[in-house]
């Protein structure tokens, strides 16, 4: 049983890696791809994550430090534009297991949902909304932006996530392996600093 979570985990972390899919999407079309029942017990997250660390070290060690950088430098920005929402950022970008593939995911705190809106409408950005399940499981609405990330000559994907602002205690708490599982600008600009994966 063990040794099918670990194949579905490597296949899983193929798939985040080279197509950029989010843990949930992938560990299903990997179990897929093996030919496994779907009822067949999938990896957790961390497994995955463990996974796809393993599969940047050997296939992608002398690229994605570099794409990591780009990303970090790509996010910070955001959050300083959007500074006013106690934005943190989260998902891959921020553990530093991200891509030229990756999207950036921003966490919005905001005292009144619809503010970040209209923020984004006067700075003149085009975005699109929709519905995603927030960290807890409530459904939280994200403000999609396809941005241009030079270094990379690409366009990536820049999704900004509004929670109410009481929601910010709970989100800073650590995960099953004690890191912060989000972190603000100067949590980022200390990673960058410091050239941390």
């Amino acid at each position: 049983m063990e040794s099918v979570k670990e194949e579905i985990a490597a296949t899983a972390a193929r798939l985040v890696v080279e197509e950029g899919l989010e843990y949930g999407p992938a560990k299903r079309r990997a179990s897929k791809q093996l030919g496994l029942p779907a009822r067949a017990a999938l990896p957790d997250n961390d497994q995955v994550e463990r996974a796809v660390e393993e599969y940047i070290d050997i296939f992608c060690a002398d690229t994605q430090p570099a794409e990591l950088r780009a990303l970090r430098q790509m996010a910070l920005d955001w959050l300083d534009r959007l500074e006013r929402f106690r934005p943190h950022l989260g998902g891959a970008v921020w553990r530093g297991t991200a891509t030229r593939r990756s999207d950036i995911y921003i966490q919005l705190f905001c005292d009144d949902p619809k503010s970040a809106e209209i923020a984004l409408i006067d700075m003149g950005v085009r975005f699109d909304v929709s519905a995603v399940p927030g960290f807890q499981g409530e459904t939280v609405d994200a403000l999609s932006v396809q941005v241009r990330c030079p270094e990379l000559g690409a366009h990536i994907g820049v999704h900004l996530l509004v929670y109410d602002y009481d929601d910010l205690r709970g989100a800073l708490k650590p995960d099953a392996r004690g890191r912060r599982p989000r972190g603000d600008a100067a949590a980022l600009r200390n990673l960058l600093h410091d050239g941390a994966p």
